[in-house]
């Protein structure tokens, strides 16, 4: 289990550019005009962790295989698309369909690039897809309450609850604030998650920086992150342009790229850490002489929820988990050691999954 996040944006900000290189795919189109990117681009790419190359090098593991996570590369937005201007339909249908939203905004100034609107201002950017989605939402909201009236009339419990959501919703909305913001009772998050709202979507800002402020951002970039502070969201930098040539590099050559560009790591590395933060997951790993593999969960989750990410059958017989902290099994060695050390603890049915916990799953077939 992996996750999905769509990238959007105003046309010509570097979606696609920044697309093909996290996905190492030109499937995307680049061009310097709006709608270039007519459908939706889908890529999968493999989620960087060291310490999965770790534990398979101390478990002598044949192959690895990392968690994966989707990019999915949008049709560029413009002013008007929650009434159908540009793709706008096309967009906010496709928008659903993600787990979150990555706002790639324009934080460069470069005259051979054009901008939609002829100017360089991300956070008006910002502004303009926030309001476009807020703008659907309400007419979708208005509709759906319209065809809830005869149920709630008839006394229809799930039509009550989903008008009484749909309302707190209208009323944020209407108000100037998007559906996120507002506070859901456990016994209507599942409800609320059904109604699908646009922005109801978790968001990470993405500055798409020139080369020589890939390191330390710029004043564009600056205020993205003051906005974002303010919302309660997070922003990363991120040249495309750097991130599109590393693409094309292999590991050795990349990571004298990036030592030579004064950058730790690659962008997509920082755009996977804050997308597991912004939707709260972790890792954790399944390692053996055949594989060392990790797999992707939300925080919170139990271990037999846990093992159903593998196989149903796994949840469904889940007996118990066998369980020995990433730190424990390399600092002894590995999964005998760790036995030996009293480290490996039986947990059951009411353990939660920690991230980087080293599991193997007993069940009932």
């Amino acid at each position: 289990m992996g996750f999905k996040m769509g990238i959007v944006g105003l046309p010509n900000v570097g979606k696609s550019t920044l697309f093909n290189a996290l996905t190492r795919t030109a499937a995307a189109q680049a061009a310097n005009f709006p709608f270039c990117t007519i459908e939706p681009n889908v890529g999968e790419v493999a989620v960087p962790d060291a310490r999965l190359d770790t534990l398979a090098e101390i478990a002598g593991s044949k192959s690895i295989i990392p968690t994966r996570m989707t990019f999915v590369d949008i049709a560029g937005l413009v002013k008007g698309a929650s009434k159908g201007e540009g793709l706008g339909n096309q967009f906010l249908a496709n928008i659903r369909e993600t787990d979150a939203i990555a706002h790639v905004l324009r934080c460069f100034e470069d005259a051979d690039v054009t901008h939609v609107e002829d100017r360089v201002d991300p956070v008006a950017d910002a502004e303009t897809i926030e309001t476009e989605l807020m703008l659907a939402d309400l007419e979708s909201i208005e509709k759906r309450r319209a065809g809830l009236v005869r149920k709630i009339k008839g006394n229809d419990k799930d039509a009550v609850q989903q008008d009484r959501l749909l309302a707190a919703a209208q009323a944020a909305i209407e108000d100037g604030k998007p559906a996120r913001v507002v506070e859901i009772d456990e016994e209507d998050a599942k409800a609320w998650r059904m109604l699908q709202l646009l922005t109801t979507k978790p968001v990470l800002y993405v500055c798409n920086v020139g080369v020589a402020d890939a390191a330390d951002g710029n004043e564009f970039s600056r205020a993205v992150s003051e906005m974002a502070t303010a919302q309660g969201n997070s922003a990363v930098i991120i040249s495309a342009q750097i991130e599109e040539e590393i693409s094309q590099l292999d590991a050795e050559d990349a990571a004298m790229f990036l030592e030579d560009m004064h950058l730790e790591e690659a962008g997509l590395d920082r755009l996977i850490r804050a997308g597991y933060e912004l939707l709260h997951l972790e890792t954790y790993f399944t390692v053996g002489p055949k594989e060392a593999r990790a797999w992707t969960i939300k925080q919170g989750t139990s271990a037999p929820k846990a093992a159903g990410v593998i196989h149903g059958d796994f949840e469904k017989g889940f007996i118990r988990a066998e369980t020995i902290a990433y730190d424990d099994f390399v600092s002894l060695g590995g999964e005998g050691p760790a036995k030996e050390a009293g480290k490996m603890r039986a947990e059951g049915k009411a353990y939660t999954v920690k991230d980087g916990d080293v599991l193997h799953f007993l069940f009932n077939t």
